[in-house]
């Protein structure tokens, strides 16, 4: 049976058992959340995970609710690029239907898993509810995943991690609507966790989740693969051929480099951008505030790194705890320094681009991997809750003022006639790093076409376009152009509404008008300043 649970500091100091892998865990989180967890167990992992969630039926339930909040707290879920895969749901709808012409579905390998669930789930719900359900379903997908990465890396289960986890699980890359890519890093952490402390069985399991994280998106993926060949790997291994794994993945690295150089078209490597997409970066989004919070988080954090190592008198265990999660987030770091600012496939309509600000995702989560080993202390976790409070406040904040410029956006396209095109060229405000291009496409649904709508010429998602459709341009340069407000009008556009900033001293003031031919959309209304 389950011991009555206690502080944390309580529960790290009396008990008198001691994890294989980090030194000093509770009785209670070891036979609850990792007992069986090696590859000599008979017992599925999966099965001592329910039997932990069974236990702890009411803080897990209790902190999926709180998770959710987020998803329900304002009349529309504002999460950068999200807002478009839901209008491209609603233009599946109508390919389908059969009123979308010049416009067709494809089924393309990844970037897919998200936008199928609004397409199918729109139907039965309608797509406001399905988005919510959507979002909501990469939220704990992803934190969980997340929270099952760490315990298995660390054996110890993080309840005082839960809010760091957290306010990654929100982070940038939810933030800018990339829910594939959540969605697939959530199951990618689930299935690293099952390699990484599971049986046979367990890697079954694994195996079958990794398809799933290839639906979602490529990145979480390529990532998964990595991550369990090398875990794998250098659980099994020791001494010089430990050293020469962790060598030998550095210059696999290296050779996907050069692979990606010579066969594609690509920006030139940013060496040292591996320094700004550590983790923290996950908490820079709507302004510069959130500059402070990201310092404070990372000193935080490594003041409670150092203090556990310090205080902890088994350090040697602590060490052997502390190569492989470290190894891991090096390695990505290394990987970071190696990326492009853009990789051009050619089956592609534009280039595929933020995969170093992406990474940071993952980078904050194997952060919590090395912080998890440390003992857990109370004053650690009060110190990530109140950095959680100033989090998501400021967040409800910003989101809300996103609402209200969402309302504008319907009450100027209610009067529109059905199928007009439109344009928008909305930016964020100076020291936001979240883009808000999308904030006209939720508007859109049942009434307009959004012209400028990215996927189907981009050639990455379900909704694809022919040449003279009356919905959406089929050049990705165009696309671009309109959104940032640089593009020539021609009289085969018309007629076209565009949706922009009309008073610069207050971004959040939209206006209408009609674009006529040979003008510039952008050439009214606030635009941001060029950076060379």
């Amino acid at each position: 049976m389950p011991q009555i649970a206690a502080p944390p500091d309580a529960l790290v100091e009396t008990t008198s058992v001691v994890s294989p892998s980090c030194p000093s865990s509770s009785n209670d989180d070891i036979k609850i959340a990792t007992a069986g967890l090696s590859t000599l167990s008979s017992e599925l992992a999966v099965v001592h995970g329910l039997h932990f969630v069974r236990a702890k039926l009411w803080r897990t339930t209790a902190i999926s609710v709180a998770l959710l909040v987020p998803c329900f707290w304002h009349h529309q879920i504002e999460a950068g690029d999200f807002a478009s895969h839901t209008y491209n749901a609603w233009l599946a709808q109508l390919i389908t239907q059969g009123k979308a012409p010049g416009l067709y579905l494809a089924w393309p390998r990844t970037n897919l898993l998200v936008d199928f669930a609004l397409e199918q789930l729109g139907t039965l719900f309608g797509l406001g509810p399905s988005a919510r359900i959507t979002a909501a379903a990469c939220v704990l997908i992803f934190f969980w995943g997340a929270f099952a990465l760490v315990a298995a890396a660390t054996r110890r289960t993080p309840w005082f991690l839960v809010p760091a986890i957290a306010m990654i699980a929100y982070g940038w890359s939810f933030e800018m609507g990339f829910m594939n890519y959540c969605l697939s890093l959530g199951l990618g952490f689930f299935a690293v966790a099952l390699f990484w402390r599971g049986g046979m069985w367990d890697w079954i399991l694994g195996l079958a989740l990794t398809p799933l994280a290839l639906l979602a998106h490529a990145v979480g993926f390529a990532w998964l693969v990595g991550t369990a060949v090398y875990v794998l790997l250098a659980e099994r291994v020791r001494g010089w051929v430990r050293v020469m794994l962790f060598l030998a993945a550095m210059v696999a690295i290296v050779v996907v480099h050069v692979y990606v150089s010579h066969h594609f078209r690509t920006d030139s490597p940013v060496l040292w951008q591996f320094r700004y997409f550590t983790g923290a970066d996950q908490l820079l989004l709507y302004g510069s505030r959130y500059n402070i919070l990201r310092r404070a988080a990372l000193l935080f954090a490594l003041l409670c790194f150092g203090h556990g190592i310090f205080r902890e008198e088994k350090k040697l265990e602590l060490l052997q705890a502390l190569r492989t999660p470290v190894e891991l987030w090096v390695m990505l770091l290394f990987a970071i320094a190696m990326l492009w600012g853009q990789i051009f496939f050619p089956q592609h309509g534009a280039g595929f681009g933020l995969i170093a600000a992406r990474l940071g995702s993952i980078a904050g989560v194997l952060a919590m991997c090395i912080l998890g080993c440390v003992r857990p202390r109370t004053w650690n976790l009060a110190g990530w809750m109140c950095m959680m409070v100033v989090f998501f406040s400021w967040i409800y904040q910003d989101t809300g003022v996103l609402n209200r410029m969402e309302e504008q956006v319907q009450a100027l396209v209610k009067d529109l006639p059905y199928g007009r095109r439109v344009v928008q060229t909305v930016f964020a405000p100076p020291g936001g790093r979240v883009v808000i291009l999308h904030i006209v496409d939720r508007a859109c649904i049942g009434r307009c076409f959004v012209y400028s709508n990215y996927e189907a010429p981009e050639r990455k998602f379900r909704v694809r376009a022919r040449s003279g459709n009356p919905i959406v341009t089929v050049s990705a340069d165009a696309g671009k152009a309109m959104q940032s407000g640089r593009y020539v009008v021609r009289d085969e556009d018309l007629p076209m509404t565009e949706i922009y900033q009309c008073d610069p001293a207050d971004l959040t003031h939209l206006c209408s008008r009609e674009l006529v031919v040979g003008e510039v959309n952008g050439r009214i209304g606030y635009h941001p300043p060029r950076v060379n």
